[in-house]
């Protein structure tokens, strides 16, 4: 399981460090306002994405588990375009969708929920290579398509960029159903009838997307939020310090992949138990690392070397996110062991009462802080989530405060993972 975490956690971080390089150079070519606008669009396609997982996201590792994996490939991918125009009528009615940019909003959702059924297909097959060779692949032809719009062709645009993004999803979405299709052509004895299954996802994934939909909101809202007080400006600025931040998230969200694999396929309550403290401890520790070195970065050499002048104030951002940053990283271990052993409901809990706190601690923080507020109502909505989530695990798996603290064996495995000799 190790080796699968360390390969997944550097596929996602070479895909992390292409997507920092393209913040800085967005920033440069788009200015704070193309960055204001794409973050709003990309917003919108981040709610519509998790919509869709009802069927396209962690329904389908689950399921596979149990059933024929044709089953859950044909329902997700009639659901990624049925999702995808649901969502953005809801999206549009609601006042969230970017004037002008509803066809983009739903192509990206699309490709993207369909890029994320064939890699979450690939996962529960054990195919842990193929999995993380997508995602390299997505990063690298992202970038490398936007590299060229920009310096080749000279369309240093938002349309630019979504091309770009066109371009490259659809590559990966293409790549992803070829190595997918040998598992399709198997056939397996069938246990149940199609129709039960597709009712049971439905049921399961439903609580999914509430949970996905509520957490999304969490981590999206305050964009929407913020266009309304202060326009595409502050929404770049706060965009750019949200997504730099984020970029740590890549190592949690590894993680909790391969610990929902290994979750939902034992019953094992203990083991299950051992699985996820001991990836949450570790994750809690990386974090807390990783996001300390980012918050001490001087603010000059973003303003002076990676974005523009006009990003001043991004390490305030930055510094308001840290706390938040590590709190819902490590949240998404707990979640995820909610997820995998059948009781997703608790997961949906925890995401609806992270997004109540926000609500509530937005309305007071955000209109006498503006973006700083912003990046602090995250953080306290993302910490309330992880208390959230310990207090409810403790009760499931009854564990007590003193085991999520570091034991002598969490000491052993983070000496493995380092490759450090006692």
């Amino acid at each position: 399981m190790l080796k699968n975490i360390i390969q997944t956690i550097f596929a996602r971080y070479f895909s992390a460090f292409l997507n920092l390089l393209l913040i800085f150079i967005n920033s440069k070519i788009l200015g704070i306002n193309g960055m204001g606008l794409t973050g709003v669009i990309l917003a919108s396609v981040s709610l519509t994405v998790v919509f869709n997982s009802i069927l396209c996201g962690n329904t389908i590792v689950y399921f596979m588990n149990r059933y024929n994996v044709r089953y859950v490939f044909y329902p997700a991918y009639i659901w990624a375009f049925a999702g995808s125009a649901t969502a953005c009528g809801i999206l549009t009615i609601a006042g969230m969708m970017p004037a002008g940019y509803c066809w983009a909003v739903f192509t990206l959702s699309a490709l993207l929920s369909l890029i994320n059924t064939n890699t979450l297909i690939l996962l529960g097959l054990d195919k842990v290579k193929a999995f993380n060779m997508i995602h390299i692949i997505l990063g690298l032809m992202t970038f490398l398509c936007l590299m060229l719009i920009y310096f080749v062709f000279g369309y240093k645009t938002v349309t630019g960029y979504l091309t770009g993004l066109y371009t490259a999803y659809a590559f990966a979405f293409l790549l992803s159903l070829l190595l997918l299709l040998p598992a399709l052509k198997k056939k397996k004895p069938v246990e149940t009838s199609f129709w039960d299954v597709l009712k049971e996802m439905f049921v399961y994934g439903l609580w999914g997307g509430v949970d996905n939909l509520s957490e999304g909101l969490t981590t999206r809202l305050n964009y929407f939020l913020i266009n309304k007080l202060g326009g595409y400006g502050n929404v770049g600025l706060l965009d750019s310090g949200t997504k730099i931040s984020e970029s740590v998230w890549h190592l949690s969200n590894s993680v909790s992949y391969i610990e929902y694999n290994s979750v939902s396929k034992t019953t094992d309550t203990k083991e299950q138990k051992r699985v996820t403290l001991q990836l949450f401890k570790l994750t809690f520790f990386a974090l807390a690392i990783v996001t300390g070195i980012l918050v001490m970065i001087p603010e000059w050499i973003f303003t002076d070397y990676l974005l523009t002048a006009e990003f001043a104030g991004i390490s305030k951002v930055i510094a308001a996110l840290g706390v938040g940053i590590v709190t819902y990283g490590s949240n998404r271990i707990l979640s995820h062991f909610f997820i995998g052993s059948g009781n997703i409901r608790y997961s949906a809990f925890c995401s609806i009462f992270g997004l109540i706190v926000l609500v509530i601690a937005g309305l007071f923080i955000i209109p006498a802080h503006g973006v700083v507020g912003a990046a602090v109502t995250s953080s306290v909505a993302f910490t309330a989530m992880l208390v959230f989530s310990c207090i409810v695990f403790n009760k499931l798996t009854n564990s007590c405060l003193k085991e999520f603290l570091p034991s002598k064996d969490d000491i052993a495995v983070l000496r493995k993972i380092l490759k450090i000799k006692t």
